[in-house]
């Protein structure tokens, strides 16, 4: 397993170890002793995975109490995965870090508790898988806007299909700050 820091502090993109042959290949997705010596140091309580066409994003989202570190990869397509420092005191609030994630790079990216999450799928199609350390709790969760100019994240999608609630997200400056979490 090789552990690579990215631009934000605490958020780290891991390659696991991949053992394959003519029959297919094999690799832990998640070892909890070799995991939080590489820098995760969190419990997960509660897996998901969720499926998605082309185009589809979803995020940013956060939960503020009860607030979830994520580690996410994809087990089928190819998604753009971006993580923005929503900790408001971070000398990297505002700041995001952005990976491609897919079936065939097999890489993982793991979000602290207060950052917020989101993806795109450039694929066809992409069956995503994401790790929590906390349990959703809907009446806690933020959205944020995934075009907000101040982030200037590039999307490879000029034009998502997004939720409602996506829809409708608040750029970060809209967010009252006590709601959001602390550094």
């Amino acid at each position: 397993m090789r552990v690579l820091t990215t631009s934000l502090p605490d958020v780290l993109l891991i390659e696991p170890a991949v053992f394959g042959d003519t029959r297919g290949f094999f690799f832990e997705s998640w070892h909890a002793e070799r995991y939080a010596k590489a820098g995760v140091p969190h419990q997960f309580v509660q897996d998901n995975i969720s499926r998605s066409q082309r185009g589809i994003l979803r995020g940013l989202h956060l939960q503020n109490p009860f607030a979830q570190g994520k580690l996410v990869y994809v087990l089928e397509g190819e998604v753009f995965d971006v993580a923005v420092d929503a900790r408001v005191g971070s000398p990297s609030f505002g700041r995001w870090t952005g990976h491609t994630l897919s079936a065939e790079n097999k890489h993982q990216l793991y979000i602290p508790p207060g950052f917020a999450h989101g993806f795109c799928v450039t694929s066809d199609a992409a069956l995503f898988a994401y790790k929590c350390t906390d349990l959703y709790h809907p009446e806690t969760e933020i959205s944020l806007a995934w075009n907000d100019p101040a982030l200037a994240i590039p999307w490879p999608i000029a034009e998502p299909a997004l939720s409602t609630k996506d829809q409708k997200a608040p750029r970060l400056s809209e967010v009252a700050q006590d709601r959001l979490p602390r550094y």
